[in-house]
């Protein structure tokens, strides 16, 4: 199977000479995690992330795409899936342009381990269970918490989400950098601290931006179930969880380096 069977066709692209406000307001529109950027001739020259996004502080409305627009892998429709996912994961990106050819730099398609993930071949996954690929230094949040600190953290360590836990270690939310993009809460500001410290401000709580119900696995759930409920969802990671407590944490990229080095797309 090759990437122009399985590609996102005529993807929302923006301009490099867009204003980042714009590229903002159609990311959000559109409930998009990432946008191609052209030039003014139509050619690909980066791949805007969500995480650029919300780096941007409000007061720089004159800031356009171009100065932040990422490199990416190159990937065209004749490109291989298993190559495909390789060059993902080298590149640690979610999602990637797909050009037209090596001489024709047009955008043909946008490819996201998403798309990756439905094209597993599940049955041929080991028996490997998630609890031993999840990540278990999992940071949280407080529903109380200000989203100006979860914010933050997520911008110091580069997080996608971040699950929410009640006062009494109980999970019961995450917050989402989609979440936070959504409702138009998007500038940076000062926040000081410790991780749960509530701050100050007129930051919105957690609880008002968090998704809801939550959806968890347990330690023991195989791999390939652990993706289908991914794609089931339609979430970027999932919960694991003992008796309603987070154990650990699963994401689409690790569970897509799983498929990798077993035969998923043999």
């Amino acid at each position: 199977m090759i990437v122009g069977d399985i590609m996102t066709k005529d993807p929302v692209c923006v301009k490099e000479n867009d204003l980042m406000t714009h590229a903002r307001q159609v990311l959000r529109d559109n409930h998009l995690h990432g946008l191609p950027v052209l030039d003014e001739n139509g050619r690909v020259v980066g791949m805007l992330d969500v995480q650029d996004v919300l780096r941007l502080q409000s007061g720089r409305s004159e800031v356009t795409v171009g100065g932040y627009a990422r490199e990416f892998p190159f990937i065209i429709p004749q490109t291989g899936v298993r190559e495909a996912a390789k060059l993902l994961i080298d590149a640690q990106q979610h999602r990637s342009p797909v050009l037209n050819s090596s001489t024709d730099k047009t955008i043909a398609g946008i490819l996201s381990d998403t798309n990756l993930l439905r094209q597993v071949h599940l049955s041929k996954l080991p028996q490997k269970t998630v609890g031993e690929i999840m990540n278990k230094n999992v940071k949280t949040a407080y529903p109380d918490d200000s989203v100006a600190k979860i914010w933050g953290n997520m911008l110091e360590w580069d997080y996608t989400g971040i699950p929410v836990v009640s006062h009494d270690d109980e999970v019961i939310g995450i917050i989402t950098r989609s979440d936070i993009i959504k409702v138009g809460f998007a500038r940076v500001v000062t926040r000081s601290g410790d991780f749960h410290d509530n701050g100050s401000g007129d930051s919105p709580k957690v609880e008002k931006l968090m998704s809801t119900p939550l959806y968890s696995i347990s330690s023991g759930t195989t791999i390939s179930k652990a993706i289908e409920a991914i794609i089931h969802y339609d979430v970027g990671r999932i919960c694991v969880t003992d008796n309603k407590h987070l154990i650990g944490i699963v994401d689409r990229f690790s569970l897509l380096k799983e498929c990798l080095s077993g035969h998923g797309f043999e």
